[in-house]
């Protein structure tokens, strides 16, 4: 038996080990499953068999890499920056690596260390990074293979609500991380390239500046742009490109209603706020507030963000129970992001049967023999249930398939590396239609970037 130690059994984790343990007896496959919580890799592998639940703290060294000296491959589905010393322990036990986190410099630094030793570690492999490169290079591959040469290319991600279960006034429920929700496109301006002019929205900007998508059967969404768009020139091999654009997928019109929060602080992750744990949620809206000896607080928000009583805007606040005056935070030394987080919990929390959905689009416009063409690529994704999501759908089986084509020596270039190459993404690609994630193309006129916009 070959043993596959995935360390984390978190949400994006259901389809990944069923995966391994339904392939288990016909690839010889023993499935280990380390987590802080021993209940929580107990609880996913249900007794199967053909694998073994232990406890493990990645923060003791002996635990890590015992468990990792024991593994034929290792699957890291740990925050991002828990990654590195996983890492570290695979070169030095000689193991090869997954995992669905982007690059970071760290593990970048390892990449000559990783080839000497003649190991595979395959990072951005599981849906936004990781579907998308692959999905992306597949059209872009074949463009060039025919002598096309690309001119535009969009590309949009969105983790959503099914919508069945859409039951609220934002078209929005957390399906991943509810922390990098609230902080998205911070740190910096987003940036891109639109007809051969580089362009930059500053964060405060950033969600009043949206461009508007129509997926077949699934209508209509709005997407904003991603902090930076300008790195994939060269990943993708599009150094000439005139238009290079990244953004994330909501429903239309929650951008104009999140950038309330954003104009009144709420997203704000530097400081911590004096006596958090003990303010109302009244309180922590209040505190945004100027002061006024007669008006109420939503009399106060209405007029400071000049929002009017019938407004939709108005409705979303209030569904979101920000005027609460009996709920208490509860959160020590809590950041206006952290306490806006705690509240939004309340509302977007998936409940038991809620389906998620993923949703990606790719804009592809390119010249081929003196014409001017473009390509829209589309893939929805819906999910079972809370555990069988979407968004554990598409991380986990991309991560899965890879991880068992470098275990069977059918991806054999080493080195730290993202799934770019054809060797690694068609077989890939291939075996998730199996799963129903496949995209639909069709060709369209060319537009160029956003057909409502103005020239320069």
């Amino acid at each position: 038996m070959r043993n596959i130690l995935i360390i984390g059994a978190g949400k994006s984790t259901s389809y990944l080990i069923k995966y391994f343990l339904d392939k288990s007896i016909d690839e010889k496959l023993h499935i280990t499953v380390g987590d802080i919580l021993l209940e929580n890799a107990e609880k996913i592998l249900e007794n199967h068999s053909n694998s073994t639940a232990i406890k493990l703290d990645i923060f003791n060294d002996d635990e890590r890499r015992e468990a990792i000296k024991k593994a034929d491959i290792v699957v890291s589905m740990l925050p991002a920056r828990l990654h590195i010393e996983v890492a570290k322990d695979c070169i030095t036990h000689k193991k090869n690596m997954v995992t669905a986190s982007y690059v970071s410099k760290e593990m970048e630094a390892l990449n000559a260390e990783v080839k000497a030793n003649n190991l595979i570690f395959m990072n951005e492999i599981g849906v936004d990074p990781g579907l998308d490169h692959m999905s992306a290079k597949q059209v872009i591959d074949d463009i060039h293979d025919q002598g096309g040469k690309i001119i535009l290319f969009e590309s949009f991600t969105g983790g959503l609500i099914a919508p069945e279960d859409d039951t609220n006034l934002w078209n929005y429920k957390f399906t991943w991380n509810p922390r990098n929700v609230v902080i998205a496109g911070q740190g910096g301006a987003a940036k891109f390239i639109q007809e051969g002019t580089y362009k930059y929205i500053p964060y405060h900007k950033l969600f009043r500046r949206t461009e508007f998508l129509e997926v077949d059967n699934y209508g209509k969404f709005e997407a904003y742009a991603n902090r930076d768009s300008l790195k994939y020139k060269e990943v993708y091999g599009l150094n000439n490109i005139l238009t290079l654009y990244r953004g994330t997928i909501r429903r239309v019109g929650f951008s104009k209603a999140w950038n309330i929060f954003i104009q009144l602080g709420m997203t704000d992750d530097s400081y911590t706020m004096e006596g958090s744990e003990y303010m109302s949620y009244r309180d922590f809206t209040n505190s945004f507030l100027p002061y006024s000896p007669t008006d109420s607080v939503e009399l106060k928000l209405r007029y400071y963000l000049k929002i009017d009583q019938d407004d939709i805007m108005w409705e979303k606040l209030l569904e979101l129970n920000l005027f609460d005056g009996a709920k208490k935070v509860g959160l020590k030394n809590a950041t206006p992001a952290q306490i806006l987080q705690k509240i939004l919990e309340d509302s977007w929390t998936l409940e038991a049967d809620d389906k998620d959905m993923i949703v990606m689009y790719h804009k592809f416009g390119y010249e081929l023999n003196g014409e001017r063409k473009q390509i829209d690529a589309s893939m929805v994704a819906l999910g079972v249930d809370q555990t069988y999501t979407a968004m554990a759908k598409t991380v986990g089986l991309p991560v899965a398939i890879a991880t068992l084509q470098i275990l069977n020596g059918k991806i054999k270039s080493p080195g730290v590396q993202i799934p770019i190459n054809k060797h690694v993404y068609q077989p890939i690609l291939k075996e998730l239609q199996e799963y129903g994630i496949k995209f639909i193309e069709k060709e369209v006129p060319y537009l160029g970037y956003n057909p409502n916009n103005v020239a320069g």
